[in-house]
């Protein structure tokens, strides 16, 4: 019987995990959360440690009549592979087993499209998930096998195959284009705060992003034991106390080899990341995988064009962090931090004291302009700002100033306008 592959979701599905472990340290945990966010149910796994994946088949020639074999016992529907497989080897499994065969960025990219809820999360995932299809046409495209000629053969079959491919690109270039336009219009969304001090959570997926965004702002957004929950960015005000307050963004999350297409794709929901002051590594401490999970982080944010962006850890899930000296060996490798619990509130008065003392250092020089008759203003910059010049005129009072940044959302409310320079040295 030939296989016949529907669809790419496992949601409801009984699956096996299966990977090639290189060292002792690696598991199927992971890969294990992703299919459980997927929503299949996992009734079995295997792991073979070697050297390096067979190019054929993935497995070596033994594993996979075990496979075949574990598959029928456990009356398995798919196999997930936890990792990105070439279209000849999940086409060579797919015969070897007669089961449907996932790869990791297949099962990811289901998992942002069940969670995609805004227009342009929804073309960001189609976009992704069509170039990851794109070579796999073969096989993914079922419909080809009722054409005469069949799959890769001379005839009808084959230009069908040419028709999908030809409808598939011009999707990617809308697709492409609106985007475009959306990333467009965030760009200068983004861009008119820039008399704001802008704060954004970035870390691993599940690291407890959208728990500390909401104990820091009471935003109400959704946060989830899953991996993925948030895909969208949201922008909410955050008070750090002493009337201040900044606009903190929480990110979509990443994860351990995330697909390159979603990078790709997902570069305009990052803008935030790229536009911010200030970026939040938010780290699940109590993660036996924390140093890995920040490992992957750091490369992403290089992927992002992030790498050099002012950054601050902070080491989440304190209350459940069962060993003690586990987070003083984060904080040597990867740097100093708060620790705190998002869960609980511990530690998030510290963390806003560190971003007050951010700002307050990075200075800037600043023009204002007022009215002569704002006393009030120039009495507050009088106590808060370094007056390097002064120009008065009969209609208008022009200071120039070095000021900490989050005072000119204060100044711009006292009818003061501010215009930036330049950064102080």
């Amino acid at each position: 019987m030939k296989l016949k592959r529907t669809e790419l979701a496992v949601a409801r599905e009984r699956v096996l995990l299966v990977g090639v472990a290189h060292d002792e340290t690696e598991s199927l945990e992971e890969i294990r959360r992703l299919a459980d966010t997927a929503g299949a149910v996992v009734v079995g796994e295997m792991l073979q440690r070697r050297r390096s994946a067979d190019p054929d088949t993935f497995l070596g020639s033994g594993k996979v009549e075990e496979l075949v074999t574990l598959c029928d016992e456990l009356k398995v529907d798919s196999i997930v592979i936890d990792a990105d497989l070439s279209p000849a080897q999940v086409r060579n499994l797919e015969e070897l087993t007669d089961r449907k065969v996932i790869d990791r960025t297949e099962l990811i990219l289901d998992i942002f499209a069940r969670g995609a809820r805004t227009a342009m999360a929804c073309d960001q995932v189609e976009l992704a998930q069509l170039e990851y299809a794109f070579p796999r046409l073969k096989k993914m495209w079922t419909h080809l096998d009722t054409i005469e000629g069949g799959i890769g053969m001379r005839g009808p079959g084959e230009r069908q195959i040419e028709t999908d491919r030809r409808l598939i690109r011009k999707r990617i270039q809308d697709l492409k284009e609106r985007i475009r336009l959306s990333a467009s219009r965030h760009s200068q969304e983004v861009a008119a705060r820039a008399d704001e001090q802008t704060v954004c959570l970035v870390g691993y997926t599940n690291a407890g992003k959208s728990t500390l965004m909401n104990a820091l702002t009471g935003a109400g957004v959704l946060a989830d034991d899953k991996l993925f929950s948030t895909l969208d960015t949201r922008t909410r005000a955050c008070t750090l106390g002493e009337g201040r307050k900044v606009l903190l963004s929480d990110t979509v999350g990443f994860i351990r080899r995330l697909p390159h297409n979603l990078v790709a794709s997902f570069h305009a929901t990052l803008e935030e990341a790229r536009q911010a002051d200030l970026l939040l590594h938010v780290v699940d401490a109590s993660s036996p995988q924390a140093e890995q999970q920040m490992a992957s982080v750091v490369e992403v944010l290089g992927q992002i064009g992030c790498a050099e962006q002012a950054t601050l850890n902070v080491f989440n899930k304190t209350d459940v962090l069962a060993d003690e000296i586990a987070l003083p060996l984060l904080r040597r490798k990867f740097g100093e931090g708060p620790a705190v619990s998002a869960l609980n509130g511990t530690g998030l008065e510290e963390l806003r004291t560190l971003i007050r003392e951010f700002f307050d250092k990075q200075a800037v020089t600043v023009v204002a302009r007022m009215s002569p008759s704002a006393g009030r203003a120039q009495a507050y910059l009088a106590e808060h700002a370094e007056i390097l010049a002064r120009d008065y005129a009969d209609d208008e009072v022009t200071l120039e100033l070095r000021i900490a940044p989050w005072h000119l959302g204060i100044l711009k409310k006292m009818g003061v306008t501010c215009k930036v320079k330049k950064r102080a040295v």
